[in-house]
């Protein structure tokens, strides 16, 4: 509690570097993305049409100039692909194309170089695909999933707008995340400059809930050479617990940028229980913690404004591609900021083998049958042995004691 007294002073000192008050600001966006009035921002939709008028009005304000492929705008159009055990009902409503729509915004310092700022907007409307509701029809708002990311992007364009000048910047709004990043992947595919010029991209997703902790992942780490160290000499004063992963692929925008050579990196606060459920509601978010993150950022931005074009280097990937194939599942939340042994479990959803064998949040799975689980490759290795209908026991560590439950698949 002392450390997170002393982070609330600090944040009360954050007046350089800002043209106007970052919270109030951010709590403005959040509260209006969020609200019942846009529907859950459902890609396709008519309120993700409102959203992104509405962050084309925020664009203009700050003094953005339009870099889509229709002023602010570039639509997109896929068609989504149908489970293959969906009934002919279910395909036929699937196979339906859908439009969304990127928000683009320029900063042209006429520098040689160019930074991409970016999140992901929509969100999943009143459930269907993605939701972790077991409850009747209800509005998604995704305060956290991406509001919170919009509203980082906004006041980070602010701060830009004024500063930086060695290079240009796009700050870029995508939709269709929530489908399978299709606004970004579209974005690689019809950029609207020149992409030989982009140093590196920086994404925003779900950064609004900020621990006591100060745990604060940042992916892609290992796409530059410089980032670490970067990263580390900008951890000051707020000396957050950062948990990085050096991978540019991930489940979020920057992975798009990341498959076409370029350096990423990704900003993330956790998965909660309220992740992909109506209860991500805008009461919920830290904006102290989105404004310590948003001072950590310029930092690390104005630690890299010397570097030029950064290098790019591949890294080994944890992709789904790699990553082992498992038919069943516990039906749990995973930490993503556990950095200890095991996969520590953040939540579990009802009516799955998790919650009906009695593991609970917090709970840290160390070994499912006879295998053990360093991690959450080590996880997802253990579930591929099994299918549905076996059982197995799982032990996990609970207030620092090893307990052992039976599970059924």
């Amino acid at each position: 509690m002392k450390n997170y007294l002393a982070l609330i002073g600090f944040l009360g000192t954050l007046t350089i570097g800002f043209a106007q008050d970052p919270k109030s600001d951010m709590i403005e966006v959040v509260k209006y993305l969020s609200s019942d009035k846009l529907e859950g921002r459902e890609t396709g939709t008519k309120a993700e049409k409102a959203a992104a008028k509405y962050l084309v009005r925020q664009f203009k304000n700050i003094g953005l100039e339009p870099k889509g492929e229709k002023g602010f705008y570039q639509d997109f159009t896929y068609t989504p692909k149908a489970n293959p055990h969906a009934s002919q009902e279910e395909q036929a409503k699937i196979s339906d194309p859908i439009t969304g729509r990127n928000v683009i915004g320029f900063i042209d310092n006429e520098a040689e170089y160019t930074i991409i700022i970016g999140a992901h907007y929509d969100h999943l409307g009143y459930g269907h695909e993605g939701s972790r509701h077991t409850g009747g029809k209800a509005i998604h708002n995704g305060a956290d999933d991406n509001a919170s990311g919009v509203a980082m992007i906004l006041e980070l364009a602010k701060y830009l707008k004024d500063s930086n000048p060695n290079h240009n910047y796009v700050i870029l709004a995508f939709s269709g995340e929530e489908k399978g990043l299709w606004g970004s992947n579209y974005y690689m595919k019809n950029p609207t400059i020149d992409t030989s010029k982009i140093s590196y991209m920086i994404n925003f997703d779900m950064v609004g809930r900020l621990s006591s902790s100060y745990k604060l992942a940042i992916y892609g780490t290992g796409t530059s050479p410089v980032f670490d160290e970067v990263l580390k000499n900008a951890n000051d004063p707020v000396k957050f617990h950062l948990v990085t992963q050096e991978s540019g692929v991930g489940p979020s925008d920057h992975t798009s940028f990341y498959l076409k050579g370029y350096p990423v990196l990704h900003f993330f606060t956790g998965q909660h229980e309220d992740y992909h459920k109506p209860t991500d509601d805008f009461e919920k978010i830290n904006f102290d913690g989105m404004v310590a993150i948003l001072e950590y950022v310029e930092n690390v931005m104005n630690q890299l404004e010397g570097y030029g074009q950064l290098d790019f280097r591949k890294t080994k990937d944890e992709d789904s591609k790699k990553a082992p194939k498992y038919s069943v599942t516990l039906g749990v939340v995973p930490d993503y900021l556990y950095d200890g042994t095991g996969m520590r479990i953040d939540g579990t959803s009802p009516g799955k083998p998790a919650e009906k064998a009695g593991i609970k949040a917090g709970d840290v799975v160390i070994k499912i049958g006879d295998i053990d689980v360093p991690d959450m490759m080590g996880y997802m290795k253990a579930l591929s042995q099994f299918k549905k209908g076996q059982e197995t026991d799982v032990v996990v560590v609970r207030d620092g004691k090893e307990v052992t439950v039976h599970v059924t698949f």
